[in-house]
């Protein structure tokens, strides 16, 4: 469905001349982001080229995208913005709240009747205010917005941190906070700091058991959770043009695994054969007619190192299978090494569920791939030995799939289609166990594997792979088994072996579908009353934070010093408190219940300064907001990785925690916190972490000169009455401390809207 014609073409009709003028500011060749972003740049071409890493700059993307869990506290803020109708197309995607337990049908049901609140909320603030809405059951967000809104050369951005699986189509998208998409929908500025580029360059061609998810599963292993932080990866090569456009949305799907800001690839003739098969073939005309501005310049790709802050090289033709995990996605394995991980580090090699779908892997071709595992599987007299769900991305891809055969080969191998939503991929899922604690593993080919983020186990052992290895290793039902070179045995008791996977970008017969779930909204929309019962426990309207009072913070207590590992995960789980998403004060019962208390290596237990015991994380804070006390929350390296949910900023803002102290912080986490009006603060010598003790209290002793690239100063008064100061930095520019100021950048937007 092509959606926003207009829009469209009026990005097309003045991108070449904005890419002319910004290789004349640049005096060279130009990647495809830099044509992307300076093409989007908020009103005009600067004097002078911005610095990679470290400018600050306005940004005008051309949509926004909600999943229903964020949409809530983003639309909740929009709603206070005073704007009649969203500035730019947005839409609303409900996939996050449905529980994975029965089946599709069953589970959709239960959904429409526990969360119907929610829906109905979602539903009228969107016809109110020029939202599209799409209900539960149509898909999730991200095959939904590349199936329909995605398109070469735009920019959008989207409250969920899988946004950027757009870049399959070419886009510059962007995983953000809720106030960031009230920016853009309030029609103000979006602010990113401008971006280093790191170059991917594909050669060879995939063949065999080996696909798209496993030059992800690749790259994640050579840079780490935390390699692209701050950095944008740009694939390119013959390779690349070898992909289809779904493989390559897998790949900048799960690049945010890797703290990327974003991933994306020119413009080529599979986007083009997507675009036409998912009718849009007005679209793909008007992309031909600028396809070379769409693109990296030949001179960028044919000497990537003068133009890559960092240049990476995979050969297709030798890429193996990989399998990552577990408990983190970067822990990257090849196939044929698999089985010698899994006897060495004693992980169980049972595998109690393998689960295909999600996000990053739904689209018609994986489901294809898959398929034809299962179907062979069933000729050759085999069953999965282990528990095995699939997820279709879309209702149109799930159509489609049940039309052409696909679901029967799953259900006749004993898989079971869930609803098409996000499901066991973010803890929505209510696993059939008789041990919810114990040892064990299982196999997915979703994108995120921390603990306990599948099933709230801290125990299970969770791996990533593609959908196809994730089928075989079901149907084995053993981690230590290798389908390219290993036999199984079927009912017959015969050795058999199991074939490569075939499949096809495309459905030969086209898409189809009866309902794809989307409604649209309202031309009017004034008339429409957004109504929130004050007694619900699912909704709850906000209150504007505080200003600063400009003083400087003094007599703040320890919260937690958190331990390793804090991803969005850790600080606001999700799971069972999705159902609290639109309702801050209830959900932040959560806050850092995840956390590992650096002093007793527990989770959620802190000790109270005020009374000396040991309590949950938000009993002890919500006793300092009672008594007036302000506090600091320290933590480890890269805090804030993971989800883009801005609830685990909102949180401690809404409790009264004041200072977030950390080592090095995820991007998008970072920036929540600045717009809501806490102060974000990274040690100057990382060695003060350790200076940090359970009893201090702790002062900002010199906020009052607040200043952009000016260091602060932090006095840590010990239980002994001993002070030690310690340096800390920030990354707060001009405008990010006017939302300090305001106490929030909403708090500044209201005042704008108000003074025009």
């Amino acid at each position: 469905m092509a959606f926003d014609i207009d829009m469209i073409r009026k990005v097309y009709a003045g991108f070449g001349e904005k890419v002319d003028k910004t290789r004349k500011l640049l005096n060279r060749p130009l990647t495809l982001t830099e044509k992307i972003l300076y093409a989007h740049l908020s009103g005009e071409l600067p004097d002078k080229a911005y610095e990679r890493g470290k400018s600050y700059v306005d940004f005008a993307p051309d949509r926004v995208a909600m999943q229903d869990a964020t949409a809530q506290m983003a639309l909740l803020q929009f709603m206070q913005a005073g704007r009649s109708k969203v500035a730019v197309p947005s839409t609303v995607h409900c996939d996050h709240l449905i529980l994975a337990k029965d089946g599709a049908a069953a589970d959709l049901k239960s959904a429409l009747n526990t969360s119907k609140e929610v829906f109905d909320f979602l539903a009228s603030v969107s016809n109110k205010y020029g939202i599209g809405f799409w209900k539960p059951g149509a898909g999730i967000i991200h095959q939904v917005v590349l199936e329909n809104y995605a398109f070469p050369g735009g920019m959008m951005i989207g409250t969920d941190s899988h946004t950027v699986n757009a870049g399959g189509l070419g886009m510059i998208a962007i995983g953000v906070g809720g106030a960031d998409a009230v920016d853009v929908m309030a029609g103000m500025p979006w602010e990113l700091k401008f971006p280093k580029l790191i170059g991917v360059k594909l050669t060879g061609r995939l063949s065999g058991w080996t696909s798209a998810k496993d030059v992800i599963l690749k790259v994640a292993g050579i840079l780490t959770v935390k390699g692209g932080t701050g950095a944008i990866l740009e694939y390119f090569g013959d390779g690349a043009l070898s992909l289809s456009a779904t493989g390559k949305g897998t790949i900048c799907n799960m690049g945010a695994e890797i703290g990327a800001t974003t991933s994306t690839f020119g413009y080529d003739q599979k986007m083009t054969e997507y675009l036409i098969g998912t009718g849009r073939e007005e679209i793909a005309k008007m992309a031909d007619a600028v396809s070379h501005h769409l693109t990296g310049d030949p001179e960028v790709y044919a000497n990537p190192e003068k133009y890559f802050d960092q240049v990476i090289e995979i050969n297709l033709s030798e890429l193996e299978p990989h399998i990552n995990g577990p408990f983190t996605p970067d822990r990257a394995t090849p196939l044929s090494k698999f089985a010698e991980e899994v006897k060495k580090n004693n992980w169980p090699s049972q595998l109690e569920v393998g689960l295909i779908g999600s996000c990053t892997n739904s689209s018609y071709e994986d489901i294809s791939r898959a398929a034809s595992v299962a179907r062979q599987a069933s000729e050759k007299r085999l069953k999965v030995k282990s528990e095995f769900t699939i997820t279709p991305g879309s209702e149109q891809v799930r159509y489609t799939v049940e039309r052409d055969g696909f679901l029967d080969d799953f259900y006749k191998i004993g898989g079971v289609v869930l609803a098409n939503a996000c499901g066991p991929c973010i803890g929505q899922w209510a696993r059939h166990t008789n041990d919810p604690t114990r040892r064990n593993s299982i196999i997915t080919s979703f994108n995120r594997n921390f603990a306990k983020r599948n099933d709230g186990n801290p125990n299970t052992h969770a791996f990533v792979a593609s959908p196809e290895i994730v089928t075989a290793f079901a149907i084995a039902g053993d981690l230590t088994f290798n389908p390219v070179t290993d036999t199984l045995i079927n009912e017959d008791g015969v050795a058999v072996k199991l074939d490569e996977p075939k499949g096809l970008d495309l459905p030969p017969r086209g898409f189809a579908v009866e309902d794809a779930g989307y409604v649209a909204p309202a031309e009017d929309g004034s008339k429409i009353e957004v109504k929130v019962d004050p007694k619900s426990d699912r909704l709850q309207l906000l209150e504007p934070f505080a200003p600063w009072d400009g003083e400087n913070f003094m007599g703040l207590k320890l919260l937690i010093k958190a331990k390793g590992k804090c991803t969005t995960d850790h600080i606001s789980m999700a799971g069972p408190w999705l159902k609290y998403r639109g309702h801050l004060d209830n959900i932040s019962n959560n806050l850092l219940t995840g956390a590992v208390n650096y002093f007793n290596d527990a989770t959620d237990k802190v000790k109270n300064q005020l009374t000396g015991k040991y309590e949950s994380v938000p009993v002890v804070q919500r006793q300092y907001k009672a008594a007036g006390i302000g506090s600091i929350v320290v933590g480890d390296h890269n805090y804030g990785e993971g989800s883009s949910r801005e609830h685990a900023a909102m949180e401690p803002r809404h409790l009264g925690v004041r200072v977030v102290l950390v080592k090095s912080f995820a991007r998008i986490h970072e920036t929540n916190l600045k717009k809501q009006g806490m102060l974000a603060l990274t040690f100057a010598n990382e060695a003060d972490y350790d200076k940090i003790q359970e009893d201090d209290t702790i002062n900002i002793v010199d906020l009052k000169d607040f200043a952009p690239e000016k260091p602060l100063t932090m006095e840590l008064v010990h239980a002994d009455g001993s002070k030690e100061t310690v340096k800390v930095n920030h990354t707060y520019n001009k405008q990010q401390i006017e939302w300090f100021r305001a106490g929030s950048a909403l708090n500044l937007i209201k005042l704008q809207q108000q003074n025009k």
